[in-house]
């Protein structure tokens, strides 16, 4: 745990040093954004005018006197201490988080939680839209955290929450939290701070004030349009929608103050049950949601509810921080596939979050039995390896349920969209590409299998075997790979996992190769007259290659996906597939592909034989790490005759249903069940 906890800060330290160089190394104009309003001769507050005159300056008129000093600071200076102290910000609310879990917390879970709190809030778009903007909106946030969690004194907690309320106004919804959970004295001081606060920039700022709280209606008109996508909240939902005037307002209003009363009735009961952070984190998504705006870099407190453990089962308890982590720190159309159908849910994905956390996730209570130990996951130990120190990792659980399918399904959506984004940025240039072409095309002329042209030009002249080919190509390297993992999930989990991280393994290596060795395909190489009968474009001149490289990358050529994917299909089927046809249509797949990405020019054989490779070492990777995919079978367990029975009872053993080789054994090979706090509890014994 030391290991792993110092790896840990060593991640957020690298994380915090690449975020700083990335805003500071940005020119003046392109970063802190927001910032820009105070600063510099032309700064927003040494205008004659108001504040908001040209809809730059999104916050309160209190927050434009607090930061008004900012206005005399060099910009240089001023970006530097910036960006070091929102370091320092993020820090701070990672340190109070971990301090904050709900308890029992296990001697793990205090050892990594701050560094893993500091990772995660990192990489999160509210903290890097902070980051380039320089927006203060970490500021309430850790101002309500101390004030909630940290501070006992009512007054000063209340002063803290009162600050924060006065810098983002949604942030009033703390008020009735702190009532309703006997902090009564807090809760006035805050409303208290929130009114004299305004009253002093109403009294300094008397037309900037009247243009924010009326004009704009508590800035809703301010910095981008409300109906944009980036305004996560009910209002700009409802907008979308296309609704408008008094009957949009009316329902606005009328949602907003249901989802008031149920999230802060649900976050009164989880800080009575002992889980004042969750309770924070849950009144904080209320704010996301009933704030007439909420731009990206307010969405922190959803992050926040990852705390809240749901489900009675070990397998389902990583479903709903996975969810919120992604949500958070991955743009919304790289969660959900751009399908019309889906539009709806992912312009507003992260909203139905944040709805999800303040009125409808069924968070465990302290009391309840599963909340320190829920139902624990089967898991078996590999048969023996050949060499001693396989599997390398000797943690790697072997389990034999089922995983959480949403699980499942959010982490390869995301997955693959981490992988094709990387993918599209290992570019390299078209002349390098082109030079990696010819290079692969000379070794295969000095090795003689360099049929490529010749095989390109005979399929052109079938008509029929072109067709097929250009729809083979195009058809099946998304569907049956997803088909194969999807009856491995329904008739064998356990070789599911097994299967599932070889292609994860041969994937990421494909990744490397595409950055490290760009490669032009025969169809992209001029002057070789290979003929592209996919596309059916001749214009060589453009590298973008049209509207395609928005899809993919048109130099990933190198090792072949669609060859190595269809060689995995064929590994899986001949290994597992019950029936001998089966098991025949398995090598017939990849040997058709291998046809279809020669004749079609998209690939070289050499790029075969790549893809074959990172196939190869997939599968070998999870034999290292995590040994055989064959399991052990269970000690069968004798039970002793009782005084009353005549006659000595049968050794009974479970049926393991659907679990790969393991379908006659027992679940429980290698005998044990995953606690929550992932250690393995030993079997009572069995008397012999």
């Amino acid at each position: 745990m030391g290991a792993a906890r110092l790896a840990l800060w060593l991640v957020a330290a690298v994380l915090a040093i690449r975020q700083t160089t990335v805003v500071l190394r940005q020119p003046p104009g392109e970063r802190f954004l927001d910032l820009e309003t105070w600063i510099g001769p032309d700064g927003g507050l040494h205008l004659d005018g108001s504040l908001y005159a040209d809809d730059r300056f999104t916050g309160t008129p209190f927050a434009g006197l607090v930061f008004n000093p900012l206005t005399r600071t060099a910009e240089q200076a001023l970006g530097i201490v910036w960006t070091i102290g929102t370091l320092l910000l993020v820090v701070g609310i990672g340190l109070l988080v971990a301090r904050s879990l709900p308890g029992p917390v296990s001697r793990r879970s205090s050892l990594l939680a701050a560094p893993l709190a500091v990772c995660l809030l990192l990489v999160s778009l509210p903290v890097r839209n902070s980051f380039h903007l320089g927006q203060t909106s970490i500021i309430p946030v850790l101002l309500v955290l101390l004030g909630a969690l940290a501070v006992r004194e009512e007054r000063v907690a209340g002063l803290l929450i009162g600050v924060a309320a006065a810098l983002q106004p949604a942030v009033l919804v703390f008020v009735p939290l702190l009532w309703f959970t006997g902090r009564r004295r807090a809760a006035i001081t805050s409303a208290a701070t929130f009114a004299g606060s305004t009253a002093l920039a109403w009294a300094a700022l008397p037309g900037d004030s009247v243009t924010y709280w009326f004009d704009h209606v508590a800035g809703a008109g301010l910095g981008s349009h409300p109906d944009g996508l980036a305004n996560q909240s009910l209002h700009g939902a409802l907008l979308r929608f296309g609704l408008e005037g008094p009957l949009e307002i009316a329902l606005y209003l009328a949602l907003a103050a249901v989802v008031a009363w149920f999230g802060v009735r649900r976050a009164v009961r989880y800080a009575q049950d002992g889980q004042l952070l969750l309770a924070v984190a849950v009144t904080g998504c209320v704010a996301i949601a009933i704030a007439p705006t909420t731009w990206q870099h307010q969405l922190l407190w959803l992050l926040l509810a990852a705390v809240g453990r749901v489900g009675k089962r070990a397998s389902d308890r990583m479903l709903w921080p996975v969810l919120i982590v992604l949500t958070v720190t991955l743009p919304s159309k790289m969660l959900l596939p751009n399908m019309v159908v889906l539009e709806p849910i992912r312009h507003n994905a992260v909203l139905i979050a944040a709805l999800a956390a303040a009125c409808a996730v069924p968070f465990l209570p302290r009391t309840s039995p599963h909340f320190r130990r829920p139902v624990p996951t089967e898991y078996v130990k590999p048969a023996p390896s050949r060499w001693s120190r396989v599997p390398l990792l000797p943690f790697w659980r072997r389990v034999v349920t089922r995983p959480n399918l949403l699980l499942e399904l959010m982490v390869i959506r995301a997955g693959y969209s981490i992988y094709s984004r990387i993918r599209l940025e290992a570019t390299g240039s078209v002349d390098e590409a082109r030079a990696h072409g010819r290079q692969i095309n000379s070794i295969e002329q000095a090795l003689g299998f360099d049929i490529e042209h010749w095989f390109n030009h005979a399929v052109v002249k079938v008509e029929w075997l072109e067709s097929f080919f250009n729809f083979y190509y195009t058809s099946f390297h998304f569907p049956i790979p997803l088909i194969i993992l999807a009856l491995l999930y329904i008739r064998r989990p356990g070789d599911y996992r097994w299967a599932r991280s070889a292609l994860a393994f041969a994937t990421l290596l494909a990744l490397v190769g595409f950055w490290l060795y760009p490669l032009s395909p025969p169809r992209l190489m001029p002057g070789m007259g290979f003929i592209d009968t996919v596309h059916k474009t001749a214009d060589l001149s453009k590298p973008e290659f049209g509207a395609m490289t928005a899809v993919t990358n048109q130099y990933a050529a190198m090792p072949s996906l669609h060859f190595g994917w269809s060689l995995w299909c064929g590994v899986v089927a001949v290994m597992l597939a019950p029936k001998l046809w089966m098991k025949l249509l398995g090598l017939i797949h990849p040997f058709i592909t291998l046809c279809v990405i020669v004749g079609t020019a998209n690939h070289w054989i050499l790029d075969a034989v790549g893809g074959a490779a990172v196939v190869g070492i997939g599968f070998a990777l999870t034999y290292v790490l995590s040994g055989r995919r064959k399991l052990l079978p269970p000690p069968v367990p004798v039970v002793l005759p009782s005084a009353r029975e005549p006659e000595p009872a049968r050794a009974s053993v479970p049926a393991a249903r659907g679990r790969g080789d393991a379908a006659q054994e027992p679940a429980m090979a290698g005998g044990g069940h995953e606690d929550p706090e992932g250690e393995a509890r030993p079997e009572p014994a069995v008397p012999q």
